[in-house]
C-alpha cells in the first residue's frame, strides 16, 4: 500500500527545530522499516527544495534532493494530472489551499493512495489518512503553512 509524502513531512523531517519533527521522525523511520511504498509529486519536490533551501540554507535542500528522494518514487506531473487540479483549486476558491495541494489530491486519487504523511489539514478535509494520526491540525500549523506558502508566492 502506498503512502503520499508531503511538503510539511519532508520539512519537518529536515527542520530539527520543527515542533512536528520527532513525529515526523518516527513515522518516517516505521514506513522505511516495513517497506513501504512512498510516493510524491514533482511539484512537491519543488515546494520542499525551494522551502528548504529558503528557510534552511543549501545543506537542507541537498540532504532532501541526495539523501531522501532517492527514497521515495516522484510521480511527475504531466497536463492529465495539472489540468484537473487548476479546476479543483478554482472551484474550491479557498486562498489558504495550494495547487501544489490540489495535485497531490488528484495524483492520490489516480493511484488509489489513501495515506499521507503530512502534517497539512487539508489532506484529512479530503477524506485522506493522515500520518501521523491526529484528530485535528492545529490553527497554528495551518497558519504557519499560510504564511509559508505567502512568501513562497512573494
Amino acid at each position: 500500500m502506498s503512502v503520499f509524502l508531503d511538503t510539511s513531512a519532508f520539512f519537518a523531517l529536515l527542520n530539527m527545530d520543527d515542533r512536528n519533527h520527532g513525529r515526523a521522525r518516527a513515522v518516517w523511520e516505521r514506513l522505511l522499516s516495513n517497506g513501504e511504498d512512498l510516493r510524491t509529486s514533482s511539484y512537491v519536490v519543488l515546494e520542499t527544495a525551494a522551502t528548504a533551501q529558503r528557510r534552511l540554507g543549501l545543506g537542507a535542500a541537498r540532504d532532501f534532493l541526495l539523501e531522501m528522494l532517492p527514497l521515495v518514487v516522484v510521480d511527475w506531473v504531466t497536463p492529465e494530472l495539472h489540468d484537473p487540479a487548476v479546476a479543483s483549486l478554482l472551484v474550491a476558491g479557498r486562498r489558504d489551499l495550494s495547487l501544489v495541494d490540489c495535485v497531490s489530491f488528484e495524483l492520490m486519487r489516480q493511484k488509489g493512495t489513501a495515506r499521507a504523511f503530512t502534517f497539512d489539514a487539508h489532506f484529512g478535509e479530503q477524506g485522506f489518512e493522515c500520518l501521523p494520526s491526529s484528530p485535528t491540525q492545529s490553527a497554528a500549523d495551518s497558519q504557519a503553512e499560510r504564511e509559508d506558502r505567502a512568501s513562497s508566492a512573494q
